[in-house]
């Protein structure tokens, strides 16, 4: 016969528990629970020492209901509320390791060519330093924030806040501070904890910079022409293009004489920018494929796309004789008109009397024609201007009244050619749209139809009949241009940015011979070309809206003079069409002087990478409203806290359903 725990008379609960922690605790410290085999005590957990405790009877009354009970902690023997653990929540942090199962290393890899971020397998995306999108990518790479109940290595895990650590530029490190919180056991206490994860970042080369940098690997070419002598228009793609980036993910520019060739990985993104093309410039497209390579047993074939985009053969300034259905669909404007710029529209505008028209360009693709004068610097003539006289219409010959807008710009304006002062008297009075910004001393160009052959034969017999004008004016000279000075690209207070593009087979300079005197022959043309483009955007404030121009050296010096010049300007002088400092872009110093340029370069190379880059610490993080740890707080910042028990002190199931988790 086993025999029985002698019966133990207790005065009331507190006692009770207190006693019943002393043995438990007593029993494990001695570990002599073998000896007591004969005693029907069974301790397997802190429920079953209470229902041995409850099971003692007792002398005294029950306790009441607003007294609580209370346990003695089994490492300190503070007493504490009864918990699963049977711990107190301060010797239970200091024992667990909150971080246990959750990766503080990780590597992230970096394109260096384009800057990009590894995803995914073949999935790369453009992330700033500190952006929420970084942030993202770096949670997704940390091991063990999912971790859940059942797996190994501890219970739940919730992820309470994501900060950056700021660590130098150099280093290849990027660091971010995690607080998280966990439960210690199943069912148990809920602990929060901060650590920092390092991401050592390593170069890798994604696909398409990989293509890049082989032969043959293209799988769409846009082919973009314009069979004209000149190549303005393709200056005022390449700027469209750069403002839009619809270069982006272009593995290669050729550029040639009648255009440039685009290379594409694949259809997608040469569809792209073909699409973009369509909105900038009148053109018609044809494609067509090679294939490569063919697989009959899977039924899968490679090909290489090739698609020709024409673009329309007018361009700004040219003077056009539109043909009858076309001037009377238009708003039957008069059949002598000038291209005032082309959109995905031709726009055209009557130069003497100011009626403006829009040429679709599916029409145009119907009955495509050509200028009778194109805007080559052959073919435009230098006027000096002697004086003007405002012209009002009352009624358009056309039968569709015109604007007042456009009716105030109209003024008669009296000029001679530059070549005749000093020679002869001979000057011209000429209507002109152009009238409002001109005034005495002012220097235009036009096109001289007094003495021109036009191919044309029904705008030749217009003109020998009469019914043209004497001078078509196409825009006004400014700066150094029009004072003839030889300097006046140098001093030119705007610049462009270009496109990195290389030479196609046709421009590249060869020897010597006849091929090297072709090739000099077309980079002096070339120059031309791009000047008669940098006067266009001198001339068309609208023009310039749709580009990117940038500040030169010598903007700060222009500035002032422009200052100096606006005390002195009369009522009389309305040109809205001149270019101000307040439309360029910040790009370059304004002090061009040889010490201040060599200072900043002392300067820039004593300075970080960050700080040359125009980066701000910490300027992103706090638009994307995410914590950052700056240069001077990170020296403090320590690996991994302490860990602490969360005041809410939430138990079990409730943990996952906290802010509605």
């Amino acid at each position: 016969m086993t025999p029985g725990l002698p019966p133990l008379v207790l005065g009331n609960l507190r006692t009770r528990n207190r006693l019943a922690s002393v043995l438990v605790a007593f029993f494990h410290r001695i570990k002599f629970l073998s000896l007591f085999s004969p005693i029907n005590i069974i301790i397997r957990s802190n429920h079953a020492m209470m229902d041995l405790c409850a099971s003692i009877p007792s002398s005294t009354a029950p306790v009441s209901a607003g007294t609580s009970a209370t346990i003695l902690c089994c490492m300190c023997a503070a007493p504490i509320s009864p918990n699963p653990s049977n711990t107190c929540s301060s010797c239970l942090a200091s024992t667990t390791d909150v971080t246990r199962g959750i990766s503080t290393e990780a590597t992230l890899h970096q394109c260096r060519g384009c800057s990009r971020w590894h995803q995914a397998e073949g999935k790369w995306i453009g992330c700033d330093l500190e952006s929420r999108e970084l942030m993202a990518l770096c949670l997704v790479n940390v091991a063990g924030l999912k971790k859940k109940r059942n797996e190994e290595g501890g219970g739940r895990v919730r992820l309470v806040d994501a900060a950056w650590v700021w660590t130098e530029p150099h280093s290849m490190r990027l660091k971010i501070r995690l607080t998280i919180q966990r439960e210690v056991t199943s069912g148990g206490a809920i602990l929060q904890q901060s650590f920092v994860v390092t991401f050592v970042v390593r170069n890798q080369q994604c696909v398409e910079c990989q293509a890049a940098f082989r032969q043959g690997t293209w799988k769409n070419l846009v082919q973009v022409r314009q069979r004209v002598g000149h190549k303005r228009t393709f200056l005022y793609l390449e700027q469209l293009i750069l403002k839009h980036g619809a270069h982006r993910g272009c593995l290669s520019i050729e550029t040639f004489r009648d255009g440039m060739d685009f290379y594409f990985p694949d259809k997608g993104k040469a569809a792209r920018f073909m699409s973009f093309l369509e909105d900038v410039v009148p053109l018609k497209v044809k494609s067509s494929k090679k294939l490569i390579g063919t697989d009959d047993k899977s039924n899968v074939s490679n090909y290489k796309y090739t698609s020709l985009v024409e673009i329309c053969t007018l361009c700004k300034d040219d003077l056009l004789y539109l043909p009858k259905e076309m001037a009377r669909h238009i708003g039957n404007i008069s059949r002598l008109v000038l291209v005032k710029n082309i959109t995905n529209v031709i726009h055209v505008i009557d130069p003497l009397t100011g009626q403006t028209g829009t040429i679709e360009s599916d029409a145009y693709w119907r009955d495509p024609f050509r200028p009778i004068i194109t805007a080559a610097r052959t073919r435009l003539t230098r006027y000096v201007v002697l004086g003007k006289e405002a012209v009002y219409l009352e009624r358009n010959a056309s039968r569709k009244g015109v604007s007042k807008k456009q009716r105030s710009k109209l003024a008669s304006i009296t000029s001679a050619r530059e070549s005749d002062l000093g020679t002869n008297d001979s000057t011209i009075v000429e209507r002109s749209h152009l009238g409002y910004l001109m005034k005495g001393g002012d220097v235009c160009l036009g096109y001289d139809l007094r003495e021109t052959q036009l191919v044309d034969d029904d705008a030749e017999d217009a003109r020998m009949a009469g019914k043209f004008p004497d001078v078509v004016y196409v825009r006004k000279l400014y700066g150094g241009v029009a004072s003839g000075d030889s300097d006046a690209a140098r001093k030119r207070m705007f610049r462009l940015h270009r496109l990195k593009v290389k030479k196609g087979d046709d421009e590249e300079i060869g020897g010597g011979g006849r091929r090297g005197k072709k090739a000099k022959k077309d980079a002096e043309t070339d120059h031309m070309d791009e000047e008669d483009f940098m006067q266009e955007l001198e001339a068309d404030r609208d023009m310039r809206a749709r580009v990117n121009i940038y500040k030169s050296d010598v903007a700060s010096k222009m500035e002032r003079n422009n200052d100096e010049d606006d005390d002195d300007v009369n009522d009389e002088d309305e040109d809205d069409q001149k270019i101000t400092l307040d439309e360029l872009l910040d790009n370059l110093a304004l002090d061009s002087k040889p010490d201040a340029i060599e200072d900043a370069a002392v300067q820039d190379a004593m300075t970080t990478s960050d700080e040359f880059s125009g980066y701000v610490e910490g300027a992103r993080a706090a638009k994307d409203k995410i914590g950052y740890v700056g240069r001077d707080e990170a020296l403090g910042v320590k690996a991994k806290e302490t860990a602490f028990p969360v005041e809410s002190n939430i138990w079990g199931e409730d943990f996952m359903h906290k802010n509605g988790k």
